[in-house]
């Protein structure tokens, strides 16, 4: 999951990564990090755009496609959710003041 964000996961692709049965990974997973898997894949891939916004000047387009997204939109939805504000403006508002 952290070598490969933009790989399509499944909570059945990590289970056979690591030799584990669907349900028993997540409540591992829910035992150990304190959410599910897919939830936390969200938040990871979140930060990993969140560095990328703030730290380069590629498009959110692209963004979204490295980690994982189909679309920016479908990206711009999710960063929203989780950050509380779309991408763009989440930029813009992380340089600093002239």
């Amino acid at each position: 999951m952290h070598e490969r964000p933009g790989h399509d996961w499944t909570v059945e692709d990590l289970g056979r990564q690591i030799g584990m049965l669907r349900s028993a990974l997540h409540e591992r997973f829910v035992d150990l990090v304190g959410q599910p898997p897919m939830q936390y894949l969200t938040h990871w891939r979140m930060q990993l755009g969140a560095n990328r916004l703030r730290e380069g000047r590629a498009t959110v387009a692209a963004i979204a496609q490295e980690i994982g997204y189909d679309t920016e939109a479908a990206f711009s939805r999710a960063f929203k959710r989780i950050v509380g504000q779309p991408p763009a403006a989440w930029r813009r508002a992380q340089r600093p003041a002239a």
